[in-house]
């Protein structure tokens, strides 16, 4: 981050349009590197995320029978039976 001027904190940053206002000021603050990395962070996050959801996902979903499995098959392919 380019080092210009402190920043006093202030409390409008806890509004809607206080936060877009210090998301502004920061973002004129980093180098394009900076946002960069900053990018990469965060879509190395949201895959990461979407990974333990999936995972989470796949533990939830109950475990079909062999009964089940074959019920499953008659129907899907009622030529085969």
């Amino acid at each position: 981050m380019n080092p210009v001027e402190i920043i006093q904190p202030d409390w409008k940053w806890g509004t809607a349009e206080g936060s877009r206002e210090l998301d502004r000021l920061l973002d004129s603050r980093l180098t394009f590197l900076e946002k960069r990395q900053w990018l990469e962070e965060a879509e190395t996050l949201s895959l990461q995320l979407r990974a333990r959801h999936d995972a989470a996902e796949e533990k939830r979903k109950p475990e079909t029978s062999k009964a089940e499995r074959g019920l499953i098959s008659l129907i899907e392919n009622p030529d085969h039976g």
